[in-house]
């Protein structure tokens, strides 16, 4: 090397190979410094980049540096407020090999970045399930690693799924196999350089004699039908919750100014015990305890980590005005003088409206990952298959799902179609719109040997296309990961939010307590006019009102979901228009940009030059002139 300029076009060199994480050449010391993922690239084909440019190297003995970070993925079941998401955290942070650690409310997933050599995704794993929620790993390590989800049709019995199970077992590159028969669904995990989904349809069809058909499990499954599922549940619960809270507040606070029904109401059945209370107590009771259940278990749970959250708040709330009204029942049915006020339309208007707060959050949460669909969606649907003999000739051609496409297989792509998986050009010249990736609108020209990425637009020759990279691997699949992680990554706003969050429970606890006291204590000295305290309260229960008032209306979930939700919705919103954020903090920044600088012509415009005017400066006819201006644009 003699100058920067060589430097340059080392980097250049080196870049260009897939699986380049990053590569720096000093000219001065006459070495260069690359990082990559052993899956892709190897040492061998790094030093042949740099030999193709005309320079000389040799490996630095001792100085390749094993990778000592890896990243785990993980979905965590049960997360319902950001106090949830902090213990996960302080979880992760104490286990010794963990560097850094993202938890997000609102995707329901974790990020840990670990040093391999110290610990393994499973202790992580067994880690969250030690504090009480449910770890499903998404990914691990620098495995890329396929999933992929096939239906099965035919007669279940233990010996044909035990049959399936192990031929599939035996094949080269299958991680992972799990089945579900209920909804006849088989999961495989596989690595897509060794094999491949059309293996795994050919072995189950010939393993169970044709008494079984597989294809791709249909789309809607997974995450999405989870979510669905989740905002049934929601809308549910705030239903029941409706239809007994509705009776209840209307005999509490309507029919009592309805004269025929307040007679009714008030009837006396035992000393001073009324028709009234005892409907409330009865409807407001299942509220409580079957469609409250939720909030209970919640709280056990967070108590018993240390950790109160939102469930403890509310199962404070609802409990002292539930059992105020039961004490103040059972008294009035005990004396003969005393004339009770119950709180039971508290109680379970509060667990109506909180039900009615956690079906919107979950409808807010299910929308988040619309964007990401809408990404995947840049996929085709369905490919060209070409079965080629040895000379390199067509035998023949099917079209087949594009999730069926594995590693080698020949792709033939028509005029108009999108481009089915990340490869190289067989035969075929043709243009390809390349915006998806690029961002520029121009097309670019395509032959043997050129690189084509899945996803973007054939516009006017046929290619046949080699696949290199399918299902994870490819260019599409890597974009939806980074949006998926940025939109992990905390933006400082709410690192904040959830510092504060950790000490707001506890706080509300203390503070609810303080009013209750103080305007007891108020109450006793009688500090305030008596003419404060309505008619059928005492200075005790209006301390108590004022107490559960300031408990259940202080809700720390908008503080922990406001910013994540912010987030998924600005980085999912720009992903879908072609617009990659890596994350809240870059978000958060851009409110202090006063300046932008565009630098492409896509950018900004169509990147397709338009006829806007004509001028006609002789006569013909205007057919044939018009048909010149068509064929100028």
């Amino acid at each position: 090397m003699t100058c920067s300029a060589c430097a340059v076009s080392i980097e250049k060199a080196i870049k260009r190979l897939p699986g380049i994480h990053d590569a720096v050449v000093d000219v001065l010391n006459n070495r260069a410094q690359v990082l990559f993922y052993p899956f892709f690239v190897n040492e061998e084909t790094i030093l042949e980049a740099i030999e193709g440019v005309g320079f000389k190297a040799t490996l630095v003995p001792g100085e390749t540096i094993e990778k000592s970070t890896q990243v785990c993925r993980i979905r965590i079941k049960k997360l319902t407020c950001t106090s949830c998401s902090s213990t996960v955290e302080k979880t992760f942070q104490a286990i010794q090999g963990v560097q850094n650690a993202h938890v997000t409310l609102a995707t329901e997933e974790a990020e840990v970045h670990y040093d391999p050599r110290i610990l393994s995704c499973n202790q992580l794993l067994k880690a969250i399930e030690d504090t009480g929620f449910e770890a499903i790993p998404i990914s691990t390590g620098e495995d890329i690693v396929s999933k992929i989800h096939l239906h099965l049709d035919g007669l279940y019995t233990d010996h044909s799924v035990t049959m399936i199970e192990s031929s599939l077992q035996a094949l080269p590159g299958v991680l992972d196999i799990d089945l579900d028969p209920s909804i006849h669904k088989i999961s495989i995990s596989y690595k897509p350089a060794m094999t491949g989904p059309r293996n795994f349809i050919k072995m189950i069809e010939s393993t169970a004699s044709g008494h079984f058909k597989a294809r791709i499990f249909p789309e809607g499954e997974g995450r999405e039908a989870q979510k669905q599922a989740e905002i049934k549940k929601y809308y549910r619960s705030f239903l029941w919750s409706l239809a007994f809270t509705i009776p209840v507040f209307l005999t509490s606070m309507v029919f009592m100014y309805i004269p025929g029904i307040k007679n009714v109401l008030d009837t006396k059945i035992v000393n001073m015990l009324t028709i009234g209370e005892i409907i409330r107590w009865v409807l407001s009771t299942p509220v409580q305890f079957i469609v409250g259940r939720r909030f209970y278990t919640g709280s056990y749970k967070a108590l018993r980590i240390g950790s109160p959250n939102m469930d403890v708040l509310i199962a404070l709330g609802t409990n002292a005005a539930y059992f105020y009204s039961v004490y103040s029942v059972l008294r009035a049915a005990l004396s003969p003088y005393f004339i009770g006020k119950d709180f039971f339309e508290t109680s379970s208007m509060l667990i109506s409206f909180i039900l009615l707060g956690k079906y919107l959050e979950v409808l807010a949460k299910g929308k988040t990952s619309e964007a990401i669909a809408k990404l995947l969606d840049l996929a085709p649907e369905a490919a060209t298959l070409l079965t080629m003999d040895e000379e390199g000739n067509v035998i023949s051609e099917e079209e087949i799902d594009s999730r069926l496409i594995q590693r080698n297989d020949v792709i033939k792509i028509i005029p108009g179609a999108k481009v089915a998986s990340d490869g190289y050009v067989l035969w075929g010249k043709s243009y390809v719109n390349e915006s998806m990736i690029t961002g520029e609108a121009w097309p670019v020209a395509k032959r043997e040997g050129d690189t084509v990425t899945g996803g973007t637009l054939n516009e006017n020759g046929v290619l046949h296309i080699k696949a290199t990279r399918v299902g994870s691997e490819s260019a599409l699949a890597q974009i939806v990961r980074l949006v998926e992680s940025a939109q992990m990554a905390k933006a400082p706003v709410q690192k904040f939010a959830d510092r504060a969050s950790k000490y707001f429970v506890p706080l509300v606890i203390i503070l609810s307590f303080s009013t209750w006291l103080a305007w007891y204590l108020a109450g006793n000295f009688h500090s305030y006019p008596e003419s404060w305290i309505p008619s059928s309260m005492d200075s005790f229960e209006l301390a108590l009102q004022f107490g559960i008032s300031v408990m259940v209306i202080a809700c720390p979930c908008a503080l922990g979901l406001a910013t994540p939700t912010a987030v998924m919705v600005g980085t999912g919103v720009g992903a879908s228009q072609g617009v990659l954020i890596k994350g809240g903090q870059a978000l958060e920044s851009t409110h202090k940009v006063n300046c932008i600088v565009f630098d492409k012509t896509g950018t900004m415009t169509i990147g397709k030059p338009v006829v806007v005017n004509t001028k006609l400066l002789k006569n013909m006819v205007l057919r044939d002139f018009y048909e010149l201006v068509a064929a100028t644009e």
